[in-house]
């Protein structure tokens, strides 16, 4: 039987979407909310990620124990993660097991977030981003984020800082809790073989009566720099360089097109910056791709090298981007597709990986693409595409980042 979509709407905006499969073997769900680091006042930058690790703290019916032991009785393949823009907290399971992941998910999204608990974890993410600061790739990335966007949010880093963290109060996380995870800045997402009336009967039930905060995201106006700065390290021996400059939001339809003109660029296994770099010797790591935001997109270019050939490495990658429209061949285009499909293809195989693409495009656009659409749009893309979206997005203005030995 072919895949079905469904949706359903709760009186207090909770959004519940799902595509089912009666032929699957498993039965996922996932709690997208529309809530990460640009959301954030700079005061408490990092309390969406902090607020991650309190989910798993406990609830008013459920200890910490509690809920990883519920989890490990129903074998659920269980986790969650924090970007720039969305909190997702999600489980796989068998599908007899699925009203119980959802009663448990459905849970943790009303934590206690006792001050204990609090005080607790704080040494946990400061430890994290501790750790996370011997990473020269992360520390340069973080940093050219930060510069590419200035005083946006965007420039807002997903751990936080040590001195946000440290300051950072409960009754600071409990208001932004009490905004930002509300009913209409939900959503859930289910896949695989399931119920899908018997499921919205038990969310209406487990969550209806979320509070509803018409949640708004502060857009802005997003600044286009064009500024290189170089950062020294004494515990690093390579150089890392990094550049971001502006491309297509994730809700532009030029979206596919910029995806296959990155891949072209900087695929790991087979692009014109492996051949020109990898393959050569000249670069350990030289790679590209479309990161697609909320209202706004980048592209993502990055070496690492002997320091003693950065100036070298540099030269090629531009020579790379200048020539990348002209050296396109339709049967380069060919094998872009082919690649880009069978990658969206593996991803929507299992139920898991139907809903993280069925929770992050709705969060996102706000409607449901099939994976056949989906398949259809990176098929439609031609070489002209690819062309105009360059003209539209020509790798620049450019916010590059270099990270030396000291």
């Amino acid at each position: 039987m072919p895949v079905e979509f469904k949706h359903a709407t709760l009186d207090n905006g909770l959004t519940i979407l799902a595509e089912v499969d009666p032929d699957a073997h498993t039965a996922a769900s996932g709690f997208f909310v529309r809530a990460g680091a640009r959301d954030e006042a700079s005061e408490i930058m990092g309390v969406s990620h902090f607020l991650e690790h309190m989910m798993f703290k406990g609830t008013e019916r459920r200890s910490a124990d509690d809920v990883n032991r519920e989890f490990d009785e129903i074998g659920a393949n269980y986790n969650a993660y924090t970007t720039s823009e969305i909190t997702c907290f999600y489980a796989s399971v068998l599908p007899e097991h699925l009203p119980h992941a959802n009663d448990i998910l459905a849970d943790i999204l009303r934590p206690a977030l006792r001050e204990d608990d609090f005080t607790s974890e704080k040494g946990v993410i400061l430890e994290e981003i501790a750790m996370y600061k011997d990473n020269p790739f992360w520390v340069l990335y973080e940093e050219t984020m930060a510069r590419r966007y200035g005083g946006h949010p965007l420039s807002h880093r997903v751990l936080g800082l040590d001195t946000t963290i440290t300051s950072m109060q409960c009754g600071q996380m409990l208001d932004y809790f009490n905004n930002r995870y509300s009913a209409d800045n939900t959503v859930v997402a289910l896949a695989g073989r399931l119920d899908f009336d018997a499921a919205v009967e038990q969310l209406r039930k487990l969550c209806g009566e979320w509070a509803r905060t018409d949640a708004r995201r502060d857009m802005g106006t997003t600044p286009t720099p064009d500024e290189k700065f170089e950062m020294r390290d004494d515990k690093v021996t390579r150089c890392y360089q990094l550049m971001l400059c502006p491309a297509p939001s994730a809700d532009d339809p030029r979206r596919y097109a910029a995806m296959l003109l990155a891949k072209a660029l900087g695929d790991p296994d087979n692009s014109r910056l492996h051949w020109a770099l990898v393959e050569t010797g000249l670069a350990e790591e030289a790679q590209s791709a479309y990161d697609p935001h909320d209202g706004v997109g980048d592209y993502f270019v990055y070496a690492s090298c002997p320091p003693e050939r950065a100036g070298e490495v540099w030269s090629v990658i531009e020579r790379e981007i200048d020539n990348l429209v002209d050296s396109l061949e339709e049967s380069d285009l060919e094998k872009l597709r082919n690649k880009l499909a069978t990658a969206v293809t593996l991803a929507g195989e299992r139920p898991g990986g139907r809903m993280q693409r069925l929770g992050r495009l709705w969060t996102y656009l706000h409607k449901h693409l099939t994976l056949e659409e989906e398949l259809d749009s990176i098929n439609a893309v031609t070489i002209d595409d690819m062309r105009a979206v360059f003209e539209a997005f020509p790798f620049s203005p450019r916010t590059v980042g270099k990270m030396l030995p000291k």
